[in-house]
């Protein structure tokens, strides 16, 4: 997807992508983690998540990169911060308390922008892009976070034939191939075709829902 894309979309506010709550997978599988108190957690593509500020209500200190500068605005706004603003290379760095957001391009990142991060989050990133794209993404993630990270991913699956994304299918098989090198465990699978009329009138027959912890 070209950021013009992302960029539109945001300008004429079809973010259907964005939750209205914290996502419950977050809250439920977070704790198995054990991250200190303090850790750097990288979150790619973040919009304006609720997530970023449950994250950072544990005590970590997140990191989330986004395209949309509207996005990032959003964000502080509709929760009352006041951000400090600074330019890092080809990014402008919002900042307030324990939420940092960088707004500019996923791929521009440097090891030395985010390599201690040793938390990841990615409920919307790997199943907002392409094929190509997803591969890049997923490599450049490897290249990177530090040894000690580990996260929480959540995909989608199910027929891409029957309907275009994105949200991208993102199979169990491609997902390891992505994460290899690290250690990838499922933690949940769970149907939720009924959940999602957008996918019952495509006709498509099955939409699962899987809940990965990776360690590296």
């Amino acid at each position: 997807m070209e950021p013009a894309f992302w960029q539109k979309r945001w300008a004429d506010n079809q973010i259907g992508f964005h939750q209205a709550q914290v996502n419950p997978y977050l809250q439920q599988f977070w704790p198995r983690l054990q991250l200190a108190p303090g850790s750097r957690v990288l979150v790619p593509l973040c919009g304006k998540s609720l997530d970023l500020a449950w994250l950072a209500g544990q005590g970590h200190h997140v990191v989330g990169v986004e395209l949309s500068r509207r996005a990032v605005e959003n964000f502080f706004d509709e929760h009352g911060l006041a951000a400090e603003v600074r330019q890092q290379g080809g990014f402008e760095v919002w900042r307030s308390g324990g939420v940092e957001l960088w707004c500019g391009d996923f791929f521009a990142l440097q090891p030395e922008d985010i390599g201690d991060c040793t938390g990841l989050y990615d409920r919307a990133a790997v199943i907002a892009l392409p094929p190509q794209m997803r591969a890049r993404y997923l490599q450049r993630l490897s290249v990177l976070l530090p040894a000690s990270c580990q996260g929480l991913v959540v995909t989608l699956d199910y027929d891409q034939a029957l309907l275009g994304g994105p949200p991208f299918s993102v199979g169990d098989e491609e997902l390891r191939q992505g994460f290899a090198g690290w250690q990838v465990e499922e933690l949940e699978v769970r149907q939720v075709i009924g959940e999602s009329p957008k996918f019952v009138q495509a006709g498509v027959p099955s939409l699962l829902e899987r809940v990965y912890r990776v360690r590296r």
